[in-house]
């Protein structure tokens, strides 16, 4: 066996690793053997030089290996979701309990940000007393009495994705497919969910800019996921600009609650209906799309969606009463409104910079140890193709308790929204279905 240097310079010299020398790797992130500055240089080199498929699946399953299992065979089917990420994106929060609500188990392993884009980890954290640090009894135990449970990575699941993927997050080595693929693949396999339901973003927020990137991306996860034995579908969807109004963790909560009260932005309940659909098909074979489309409807329009997220908010310790009462969650403590300095069409917003701004106002995390502010984050009052008028807010910038590493931030915040004389021709949401 070669060793860490030598397997170092093997990838540098562009060689393909054996699957033994990619385990002996990952066991020694694990151990501690292999230091952080040896993980990151191959970090590096797997994207800039890539990784085979061959190579892709060893580390995969090199991650999945460097933790335990979890069986969840007797509770089949349980169902899941992978979002690659975005800005704005709060589909998990909205379709775990409407899923659940139809009538299936959901059991969704979620992650905190990555880059640019938000976590969903940092989205539940913002809800007073809802821990997301769920051994494997209490997901059984949730999926049994709830039908859902939305948790953290524990500790025991692949270990090595944890590490690499704090490293990934500082070192400029998020946007690789092989990384990617291993990264969600590892959980996802480790986990015991049944279906996996996959939205692959494309556009300016997403981490692959192109349709044909995410169709790689897409079809590679599906692929993989199969040849493991599960269930795998997945839609492209857009992320040209932000998923609904809002940006930022307990901003996006009040408005992923305000959707399951039927009360928040059409492009989010459809992009959960959308996923919904596969998501229940998995669970019931016999329902066909357009039953299985009604019967989300009507978990939505009763209120069935929204009386469940109540109850998974209740089993995993928080104050269901955020529900009834958003203001419950943290508030800004002051809102500075981006002003339009020209009348027009909103013809595009740089997504990408919005997701990297909302980390400097603490959304988000630049280094491990950052602490996220809850409260801050942006309100898009004005999307692609809509109308603006001279001095109209186009969005709201929204501080908490950490003091705005800048002055004036409103103005970068305006500076993301480019506004013609023309409306825009926009994207659909549903891109293609992998």
């Amino acid at each position: 066996m070669r060793t860490v240097y030598e397997i170092l310079r093997a990838k540098r010299a562009g060689q393909e690793l054996p699957k033994e020398e990619i385990a002996y790797l990952v066991q020694g992130v694990v151990s501690g053997e292999v230091p952080e500055y040896q993980a990151s240089a191959f970090l590096m080199a797997a994207v800039i030089l890539g990784l085979s498929t061959a190579e892709t699946a060893a580390l995969t399953q090199a991650m999945r290996d460097s933790g335990e299992t979890w069986d969840l065979s007797d509770l089949a089917p349980v169902v899941d979701k992978h979002s690659t990420g975005g800005v704005g994106d709060k589909v998990t929060l909205v379709l775990a309990p409407l899923v659940a609500a139809a009538g299936a188990r959901v059991g969704m392993m979620s992650g905190r940000g990555l880059g640019h884009t938000g976590g969903t980890l940092d989205k539940l954290a913002a809800i007073p007393g809802f821990r997301t640090d769920l051994d494997k009894a209490r997901v059984r135990e949730a999926l049994t009495t709830v039908g859902a449970a939305l948790f953290a990575q524990t500790d025991a699941i692949a270990p090595a994705d944890r590490i690499l993927y704090a490293l990934r997050d500082v070192t400029g080595t998020v946007e690789s497919i092989s990384l990617i693929v291993a990264s969600i693949l590892s959980k996802k396999l480790a986990s015991g969910t049944t279906g996996i339901v996959f939205d692959v973003k494309t556009g300016d927020g997403a981490f692959l800019k192109t349709v044909e990137e995410s169709r790689e991306l897409g079809r590679a996860l599906v692929d993989t996921s199969r040849a493991a034995g599960r269930d795998a579908t997945g839609w492209i969807t857009d992320m040209s600009r932000p998923l609904g109004r809002a940006v930022g963790n307990a901003l996006e909560a009040e408005e992923s609650i305000r959707v399951l009260r039927n009360e928040g932005p059409d492009r989010v309940r459809e992009i959960c209906l959308l996923l919904g659909v596969e998501m229940l098909r998995f669970a019931e074979r016999t329902l066909s799309e357009e039953e299985a489309r009604k019967r989300l409807e009507k978990a939505f329009d009763s209120g069935a969606a929204a009386q469940k997220f109540e109850e998974l908010i209740v089993f995993q310790g928080g104050n269901p009463k955020v529900v009834e009462d958003p203001a419950l969650l943290p508030q800004p403590r002051q809102r500075i409104p981006a002003l339009s300095l020209r009348g027009g069409y909103v013809r595009s917003i740089s997504t990408e910079k919005m997701g990297f701004l909302s980390i400097d106002i603490g959304c988000g995390r630049r280094r491990r140890e950052d602490e996220i502010d809850p409260a801050a984050g942006f309100i898009v009052e004005k999307t692609v193709g809509d109308r603006v008028e001279p001095g109209e807010t186009l969005a709201w910038l929204c501080l908490g308790d950490r003091e705005p590493p800048r002055p004036n931030m409103e103005r970068e915040l305006t500076a993301l929204f480019r506004v013609g004389d023309e409306p825009p021709t926009t994207p659909p949401l549903a891109v293609e279905k992998l």
